[in-house]
């Protein structure tokens, strides 16, 4: 998830830089995330004395990060953490959650963990989430032999599906890199409402955010509102159907913007269903479908970070959604493999 920069032997700082996943981060929740042994007091200790910059120049906790900044980080967070107060040992995890994250693995070898994560669990925390896949690898940095694992990207919680993690920060930078260029392969599977026209296509639209009732989302840009839109592209396919009333569609991202696959969907009038935040409510005919979001990130394909092969995994559709192919009449076996 980090794209730190190759620094001479002695340097007494380190430049992090801001990856494509976390664009938008707070600056705080960052450090969290990459640093979970320093507290909210120190880190505004070092904000304060300006051993903490983004970009050479000084920022609050609460600042936006942007993709391609340069945090400075300095050398004491590397120091042994009962060396300075206010540094806390990140806290260990149960049984129970080792055994979750076991259970998710679909890939691993020394640099990378690819994981099936379940709907429903956050991939970071924040306001209120307290437990979340990030969290739970960083108290198993034993398993994973001693490095705290890294997140490359991030899922939406009611997403399900492969997720990528990187087990040493050289391979973190590089695979950080290798999302900032695009070089990535997305194929997510959604059960959207009605049979999009044409079967295949491409949404182009850009997106801003705009705060809700039911919390954020974004929504199409309006014209006037470049400046703050983010530029956003997707494909689609549809892979099956149920009459007019449903589509299974494959969606293949191009740009990596917060909740796109859902807003394009919507925008092109064919919300994903179980997404009443993007007018996916669950109203077709068929009983015993569960109201949970049908998206789920499929297949990812990219280079692996020794520049040897790449890595090609898929995952199985969830418990909610292949309930749903079969009360549907889909047939999720004729892509075993992840081919579309």
């Amino acid at each position: 998830m980090t794209g730190a920069k190759e620094k001479p032997a002695g340097a007494k700082v380190e430049a992090i830089t801001v990856t494509a996943a976390e664009h938008e981060m707070r600056l705080d929740r960052w450090f969290r995330a990459h640093f979970p042994e320093v507290g909210y007091s120190y880190l505004q200790k070092l904000l304060r004395s300006g051993q903490v910059r983004v970009d050479s120049k000084r920022a609050e906790a609460n600042a936006r990060l942007s993709e391609g900044q340069e945090i400075r980080v300095p050398a004491i967070i590397r120091q042994p953490k009962t060396s300075k107060p206010g540094l806390k040992a990140p806290p260990g995890v149960s049984k129970g959650d080792r055994d979750f994250i076991e259970k998710m693995i679909l890939f691993e070898d020394d640099e990378v963990l690819v994981l099936n994560k379940p709907a429903g669990i956050a991939v970071q925390g924040g306001t209120g989430t307290r437990r979340h896949i990030d969290g739970i690898l960083a108290g198993m940095a034993d398993r994973f032999g001693g490095e705290r694992p890294r997140l490359v990207h991030r899922l939406d919680r009611d997403t399900s599906g492969v997720l990528l993690v990187a087990k040493t920060r050289n391979a973190a930078a590089k695979l950080g890199r290798t999302f900032q260029t695009r070089s990535a392969a997305k194929t997510y599977w959604a059960l959207v409402k009605g049979v999009p026209s044409p079967v295949q296509g491409k949404v182009e639209a850009a997106l801003v955010k705009a705060a809700g009732p039911d919390g954020d989302r974004v929504r199409k840009a309006e014209p006037g509102e470049q400046k703050e839109a983010m530029h956003a592209t997707t494909h689609y396919s549809v892979i099956d159907r149920v009459g007019r009333k449903a589509a299974w569609v494959s969606l293949k991202p191009v740009t990596g913007r917060q909740h796109q696959l859902r807003a394009h969907m919507s925008i092109i009038g064919h919300p994903i269903v179980g997404d009443p935040k993007y007018e996916g409510g669950m109203d077709l005919p068929a009983e015993n479908m569960e109201a949970k979001l049908h998206l789920h990130a499929r297949r990812l394909i990219i280079p692996h970070p020794t520049g040897r092969g790449k890595i090609d995994v898929s995952a199985p559709l969830p418990p909610h959604m292949l309930r749903t192919w079969d009360l549907l009449g889909l047939d999720a076996s004729r892509y075993n493999s992840g081919e579309t």
